[in-house]
């Protein structure tokens, strides 16, 4: 019998799909008891003599693993594992696990949306028009425009695929590069610097790690063009928040649409007072398909590991 923590939130509404699983694998389910993500003390607390780890966006810091004497596998129901202590996990011998491209193309769905949203300032229509007023912004189209991918794994190019209609020119840029995909898809694989200074649109792809964090800083926003804008959907820590408050208050660059922010939620973030800037809540992978992918491999590779085979997909 083995007894499993699952921290998901999303995860309650379909967890009947795997009850007859788990009865049959002899495992005890303990499912998120507060309905939000966890402190690491909560976290620590939970997670004392479970077996496997199910996770979200919740804590799981050395701090949480010290606690965690039995644990043999941190699953992880997403792709992104910068709150995972991988390094930890290592020296416990813990086998962590995520579940790349099971929300790959809900994440770039939801960067298009953004890009558009921005560009022709639908929140802000949407704002005054239900105030009564019937101001009609002058936007910019998106079409015949440069468009600039930071990190070209499955969901940016999942970005570049679902815009091939706009007959955009597409730049890239990524730590390896994959020249062959490249020339296959007609896109260029350039510097940074050359992708801020030439895009219309600059759209985050990466993970955040110790290289990638405030990767887009005031240096970086000071490349960018004036009517360019800034799409993440990837992790808040890749942007400096206070350098983007300035450019986009300052109008030194046209705007932004974020999904995510450094410490979520965004207290008393300045961005959320400009009209120039569209966010949203972390939403990019909720969707009912990615919420049923993401799931359905983070069980695969739970079970997989618990038994002691090698999981379907293996980050330590």
């Amino acid at each position: 019998m083995f007894k499993v923590l699952i921290t998901p939130r999303s995860f309650e509404k379909i967890k009947d799909k795997f009850e007859e699983v788990f009865k049959e694998e002899g495992i005890e389910v303990m499912l998120n008891p507060f309905g939000r993500v966890l402190t690491e003390e909560e976290m620590r607390e939970l997670i004392r003599d479970v077996d496997g780890l199910i996770v979200g966006i919740d804590p799981v810091t050395s701090k949480v693993l010290k606690n965690a004497n039995k644990l043999k596998v941190i699953s992880k129901y997403g792709v992104g594992v910068d709150n995972i202590d991988i390094l930890e996990a290592k020296k416990r011998n813990i086998v962590v696990t995520n579940t790349p491209g099971a929300n790959s193309n809900a994440v770039a769905e939801l960067t298009v949306g953004l890009i558009i949203n921005v560009l022709r300032k639908i929140n802000l229509s949407d704002k005054k028009t239900r105030e009564g007023r019937w101001d009609r912004f002058i936007g910019n189209e998106l079409s015949e425009k440069t468009l600039g991918v930071i990190g070209t794994g499955s969901i940016g190019r999942r970005v570049i695929e679902l815009l091939k209609g706009f007959n955009l020119r597409v730049l890239c840029f990524d730590k390896y590069p994959d020249y062959e995909w490249a020339s296959k898809e007609k896109v260029f694989y350039v510097t940074l610097d050359e992708l801020l200074r030439s895009s219309d649109v600059v759209s985050i792809h990466v993970p955040l790690t110790e290289e990638t964090y405030h990767m887009i800083s005031e240096k970086e926003l000071r490349m960018m063009k004036k009517n360019a804008v800034l799409i993440n959907t990837s992790r808040g820590g890749i942007v400096d928040e206070d350098a983007l408050y300035r450019f986009l208050k300052e109008g030194r660059i046209s705007g932004a649409g974020l999904d995510v922010f450094e410490k979520e939620p965004p207290q008393n973030s300045p961005l959320l007072q400009l009209d120039n800037v569209v966010v949203t809540s972390h939403i990019g992978a909720h969707t009912e398909e990615a919420v049923a992918n993401m799931a359905k491999l983070a069980v695969e590779n739970l079970l997989l590991a618990l038994k002691g085979r090698e999981p379907l997909s293996r980050v330590c």
